[in-house]
């Protein structure tokens, strides 16, 4: 996909339920990811920037242009209670493009966290304000205010399609995207799993092989593993 709208706000979006957002923020994003059929991950370099961040909501999304973090500011305007801001950029940077001060501004607006493939800094203050942030790096590097991007247009962060109003959950494991219209049918499926794994978390306490309990063995033999004394 390429971006093609640059100069534009979209005012009004479309979010995904908010009953469906809060069922699937129970769960971690390995969980989510798999009840999807194993799609919706963005790249494993986007990282918390402090210990235990977590975040879910849905997407108020960014398109950046390298070392400018203008359409950060014009974005959180766009910010309603429990939306998640995603920040991509129209080539790879790693500036330092959000930090204390626009957190403080996000939060005000009732934003639950920050996904960026760029960098941040102030990640002390990030941590004290307990504003969740994962982002491509680390960066002390500022940037300028001086070229359009959009705001509320489809980016891809981190290899990842995200559209406004999507849902967006990230933990120490990654960042997940559900497209808005699956929301509910995910959050179903994401338990009906957690349901499963309990039952087999059980049974692995209780000393049960992985290969009895999925029936490895009789594969495993017709491939021609053989054990040696």
């Amino acid at each position: 996909m390429e971006h093609t709208e640059i100069g534009v706000v979209h005012t009004s979006i479309t979010r995904a339920d908010p009953a469906a957002v809060a069922a699937l923020s129970a769960f971690g994003v390995a969980t989510v990811h798999e009840a999807m059929g194993r799609v919706g991950l963005l790249r494993p370099y986007l990282r918390p920037v402090y210990p235990k961040a977590r975040l879910s909501g849905t997407a108020v999304t960014v398109l950046l242009q390298p070392g400018d973090n203008w359409m950060l500011h014009v974005a959180a305007e766009q910010i309603r209670p429990g939306d998640v801001v995603v920040a991509a950029c129209t080539t790879e940077s790693e500036d330092g493009f959000f930090g204390e001060l626009l957190a403080t501004s996000f939060r005000a607006r009732g934003c639950a966290g920050l996904v960026i493939d760029g960098g941040v800094r102030d990640v002390a203050e990030l941590e004290q304000l307990d504003f969740p942030v994962f982002a491509r790096a680390v960066n002390a590097k500022g940037t300028v205010k001086a070229t359009l991007g959009s705001v509320n247009v489809p980016v891809v962060c981190a290899n990842a399609l995200v559209r406004p109003g999507d849902v967006v959950l990230a933990d120490t494991d990654g960042v997940v995207v559900v497209p808005r219209e699956r929301a509910a049918e995910v959050a179903r499926t994401a338990a009906e799993r957690e349901a499963n794994e309990a039952g087999k978390r059980e049974r692995f306490r209780a000393g049960e092989l992985g290969l009895d309990m999925y029936g490895m063995r009789e594969e495993l033999a017709k491939l021609g593993l053989r054990y040696q004394d």
